[in-house]
């Protein structure tokens, strides 16, 4: 088949989908697939170039990529270097060559990626597309609207509230919450923005450092206990995977910083604990509708309560990502798993 592996892009997350794109790219060029690395911000080349060409000569060369740098990129420099200067997010040609593909694997990651407005403009343009559909990626990325789902499906999650930048209040005893709690953007992945806060007069810079990436937060009560997660691939959990920082918390530079966080899959939990929360995350995908695959958070609290955190409808598909490691926990290589991505969700298309 012919696929475009689609990066990069104009969010917090845009090294991230770098390595992403470029390790997956790898696996698919090894099933024996056609396969282009594509900048859907940047694009390539200009209007009136033949596509054909550009198609075949791009599947001989990756994005360069030196790995996933300790802070999130400076998105404004990231604007100011693309030659054509357009308003259009989509760069040169990116549209003409996914519309060329069988399928486009979705390697993005974070704001336009993730939120469903890059699947809701494929689907006009007739281009098919890796993962869930406009609508349930937009919800599960609005970590409000998931929450209020996962809490009228019986889905146990921290309460909190949201606030708007706009109607923001930075005295933490008008809030009706305690501490510790967590702020954080409504939005946002990799854990960029969010900060654990543990007396009020953190509160203010908390709600600072969430509103400069975002102009809504979530801020909810703080779960002191172990960090999970569970991949679920076409209605089916994959096994529980533990995260545990070995300083701080699972922060952006502990996601992406190699020997930062052990992770350990399968968990250690007792065998009923894991089901639980394997069901759980059948559960929060079934609500989101996120009908191929998709990666669902948890805490499990000092006194072994399950609190779900979030879903992530592109997970990361990097040296240190966690659906890879659950997959190869069940004899799934990391090829076999791309693979079996692009047909399941050719499947959910067809």
């Amino acid at each position: 088949m012919k696929i475009i592996v689609l990066a990069g892009g104009l969010s917090t997350e845009r090294d991230v989908s770098f390595v992403t794109g470029s390790m997956v790219s790898r696996a698919l060029r090894c099933k024996g697939h056609q396969v282009m690395l594509l900048d859907v911000f940047m694009g390539i080349g200009r209007a009136g170039d033949n596509l054909e060409e550009i198609f075949k000569n791009g599947a001989k060369a990756d994005l360069p990529t030196a790995g996933v740098p300790d802070q999130a990129p400076d998105l404004a420099q990231i604007k100011a270097q693309r030659e054509d200067q357009s308003d259009c997010f989509f760069g040169p040609n990116v549209i003409g060559l996914c519309q060329m593909a069988d399928i486009v694997f979705l390697a993005l990651h974070g704001e336009n990626g993730e939120d469903g407005r890059i699947q809701a403009a494929f689907d006009l343009f007739g281009i098919r597309y890796t993962g869930s559909n406009y609508l349930s990626s937009a919800i599960a990325m609005n970590k409000k609207l998931a929450k209020r789902l996962f809490a009228l499906n019986g889905i146990p999650t921290p309460s909190g509230i949201s606030m708007k930048k706009t109607e923001q209040i930075p005295d933490f005893s008008q809030t009706g919450l305690t501490l510790p709690c967590i702020v954080k953007p409504c939005r946002g992945g990799s854990s960029v923005g969010i900060s654990i806060v543990h007396t009020p007069e953190q509160f203010e810079a908390a709600l600072t450092g969430a509103f400069q990436w975002e102009d809504e937060v979530i801020i909810e009560s703080y779960i002191q206990g172990r960090e999970f997660s569970v991949a679920v691939v076409n209605s089916k959990a994959f096994p529980v995977i533990e995260i545990a920082p070995l300083e701080g918390f699972y922060d952006y530079v502990n996601k992406y910083k190699p020997g930062s966080t052990i992770e350990t899959c399968p968990a250690d939990l007792p065998a009923e604990t894991a089901a639980k929360m394997q069901d759980y995350a059948v559960v929060a995908a079934k609500v989101l509708e996120l009908d191929t695959y998709s990666r669902i958070d948890f805490m499990l609290s000092e006194d072994n309560q399950i609190f779900c955190l979030e879903a992530n409808t592109l997970p990361g598909m990097t040296p240190t990502s966690l659906m890879p490691q659950e997959a190869k926990a069940v004899g799934i290589s990391f090829e076999d798993l791309c693979e079996q991505l692009i047909q399941l969700s050719l499947s959910r298309l067809s």
